[in-house]
């Protein structure tokens, strides 16, 4: 038989649960103040006290509640954070067992896809997803196989509020943790935000890729026009997450395309207006940045010029090797190339500061820059690269833009590189090392 305290407390409950029951919306939503007030930071046990070993008939009804109403908006912020105190409860896996089994992943899914929800809403929902998938692996499971990763991908794209895309990104670091069988979707996901316009998510969306690309060790073939594309962003905290990124990938086989995309984006073809997005046209900013020569729908253009510029001077000055194999992609005739653009000063800033690298560094590229700009404008050249731009004259740009430097041709022709140092080669084919090396004999032999 029950003692008479525990009758009071099944009596308590069974009262709770009625007052429930019987409530419109404005009196739950009164219970759901004092719930959350109340039982903030508890552990299971904590709240089956607290409701008599009945928590779960007060989740049945938080869980049914937020089925009807989800879709209407209504005090939906308070249910998911009662449902939250429950799921994230020390020893909860009966809570959270209880409410996957009623299609709890699937409601908070469809949450972050619905118009009329308010991003607060949204930004709980995204919370509760972050508590499931840090239970465990078959729960970060689940998520995926609902078509988790689309709609948390999505919606971070589409998010206007940077802390609960801050939220977004918690949530997808940890679904590609310790999800080998999800990862690599989790992985193009993270790829198909890299062309959004907002440049939050563009952001978050390379940071998490720098840590799923260390875990799952390969990569896609997309990366790297995705990530190339990314450089024509206005904005910097953006640029200097792609170059990171750009800096992780020389490691993996993608390392010669991504060194030929970035020499390729020193000379860029211009494209038509008709060819870029209305959203460039559109954007006020933008229009504010351009001058009278200079029509709108280049501007995209010049700022991954200068982008790669500044990249390329990063991994050359990281890593001499890579600066070696960018040498052979003629970086040297494209810098020149790109410091003659006087419709951009930043493209030939940071064109002439990279090649001042390259000048300083190698012996054979200082002469050939030397013989190529003549006396009078090496001597600027060197003696300031940053402010070059501001000093040179329109006939001293022609001789920039249309140089005709090739120190790879001199570097085959002699059958050596760079004092002796071994050439370094991206992963690749062994075979086209074998084809160089063979080139390399028959010249030094026809000499």
């Amino acid at each position: 038989m029950t003692s008479i305290k525990e009758q009071a407390a099944i009596s308590r409950l069974l009262s709770f649960l009625q007052d429930w029951d019987n409530a419109g919306k404005a009196a739950r939503s009164h219970i759901l103040d004092n719930f959350i007030e109340n039982n903030q930071g508890k552990t299971a046990p904590e709240l089956e006290q607290e409701f008599s070993q009945g928590a779960s008939l007060f989740l049945v009804r938080l869980t049914t509640w937020l089925r009807l109403i989800y879709m209407t908006g209504s005090s939906l912020e308070k249910v998911l954070k009662s449902i939250g105190i429950f799921l994230a409860s020390v020893n909860s896996n009966r809570y959270l067992i209880e409410f996957l089994e009623v299609g709890g992943v699937l409601t908070l899914l469809e949450i972050l896809g619905m118009e009329n929800i308010k991003e607060e809403d949204k930004k709980e929902s995204i919370k509760l997803l972050q508590v499931i998938a840090n239970s465990g692996r078959k729960y970060k499971e689940l998520i995926c196989e609902s078509y988790g990763v689309r709609s948390i991908a999505e919606f971070l794209a589409k998010s206007k509020s940077e802390e609960t895309q801050e939220e977004v990104q918690v949530l997808l670091d940890s679904l590609v943790h310790g999800n080998p069988k999800y990862q690599n979707q989790v992985y193009k996901g993270l790829i198909t935000l890299l062309p959004s316009v907002s440049p939050k998510a563009q952001q978050l969306a390379l940071q998490t890729l720098r840590t799923a690309q260390s875990i799952i060790g390969a990569t896609h073939p997309s990366i790297v026009d995705c990530v190339l594309n990314v450089l024509r962003t206005m904005h910097l905290e953006v640029q200097y997450e792609a170059i990171e990124l750009i800096k992780d990938l020389v490691n993996y086989d993608v390392c010669e395309a991504l060194l030929k995309g970035l020499v390729d984006l020193l000379t860029p073809s211009l494209p038509e207006a008709s060819e870029l997005q209305p959203k460039i046209l559109s954007d006020s900013t933008v229009l504010q940045l351009t001058t009278a020569h200079l029509p709108a729908v280049h501007l995209p253009v010049f700022l991954q010029q200068a982008a790669a510029a500044k990249a390329i001077g990063v991994l050359a000055r990281g890593n001499t090797s890579l600066a070696e194999e960018m040498l052979r992609l003629r970086v040297v005739h494209s810098l020149m190339a790109a410091m003659g653009n006087a419709d951009h000063s930043n493209s030939q800033r940071q064109a002439s500061l990279t090649l001042e690298y390259f000048v300083r560094i190698f012996p054979v590229v200082e002469e050939h820059v030397q013989r190529s700009m003549g006396e009078e404008l090496y001597k600027l050249f060197r003696s300031n690269a940053e402010d070059l731009h501001m000093k040179i004259d329109s006939v001293q740009v022609d001789i920039l833009a249309t140089n005709k430097v090739n120190v790879s041709r001199a570097l085959y022709h002699h059958g050596q590189f760079y004092n002796n140092r071994s050439f370094y080669f991206c992963p690749r084919d062994q075979e086209q090392l074998s084809d160089i090396t063979s080139f390399q004999e028959d010249v030094e032999g026809k000499e």
